[in-house]
């Protein structure tokens, strides 16, 4: 199964009707707490001439500003064609717009047609997808050295907060749902692909983690 075995075209219309609040989010407060934890980690592991590729990139911040410290190109997937847009408009404000790419639509199945990254990033995607497996199996394909993620925790007060979500998902219309997958499966799925853990951090909802190949 991949995404698009569920309504993409409701994932994208979710989505891309959030990517104006994600830029005016941004600009008034800056970075999420996970997300800042996720730029923190990949920068201590190494980030410097770097290829990067996020998958879920939404409107681009966290690889931009990566690429501002010394990363060299990024690819940026996402479901949503507003978010992109967002993206790319600001890759160009910002004299990055040779440096990054685009691709809009569900990773799995663009897969093949996406190069190689030294470090994947996934910022609340993992949630995002209804066979995790698969999905981490698509990204470690194309990562060279590091994989960063966060995701939700799987704990009674997170689950209730995805089942109310889904909840009112469902009575709008919407097929898009969010997921809460095991932490141990998503750390035994990506540790039998010969990757270790570097660092885990959490707060009350999330984990961020960053994963680096064993030499």
């Amino acid at each position: 199964m991949t995404c698009c075995s569920i309504p993409c075209a409701d994932t994208n219309r979710f989505f891309s009707r959030l990517a104006g609040l994600h830029r005016w989010r941004f600009r008034v407060f800056g970075f999420e707490k996970t997300q800042q934890q996720l730029i923190d980690g990949i920068q201590q592991a190494g980030s410097n001439a770097a290829d990067l590729l996020e998958i879920g990139c939404g409107v681009g911040y966290l690889h931009q500003a990566l690429l501002q410290a010394g990363a060299r190109t990024a690819t940026g997937v996402d479901l949503s064609e507003r978010m992109l847009v967002e993206a790319r408009q600001l890759a160009q404000a910002t004299g990055l717009g040779k440096r990054t790419e685009y691709l809009q639509g569900d990773f799995v199945g663009l897969a093949d047609v996406i190069t190689h990254a030294d470090i994947t990033i996934m910022d609340k995607v993992v949630c995002c997808y209804p066979e995790p497996e698969q999905l981490l199996n698509a990204a470690l394909d194309k990562t060279r050295h590091m994989l960063a993620l966060t995701y939700p925790r799987d704990r009674l007060s997170v689950r209730l907060w995805v089942a109310i979500a889904a909840f009112f998902l469902k009575r709008f219309g919407s097929g898009f749902r969010p997921f809460v997958h095991s932490p141990a499966d998503i750390e035994r799925w990506i540790t039998a692909r010969e990757f270790h853990r570097q660092s885990r951090v959490t707060t009350p909802v999330w984990i961020t983690e960053i994963y680096t190949r064993t030499p």
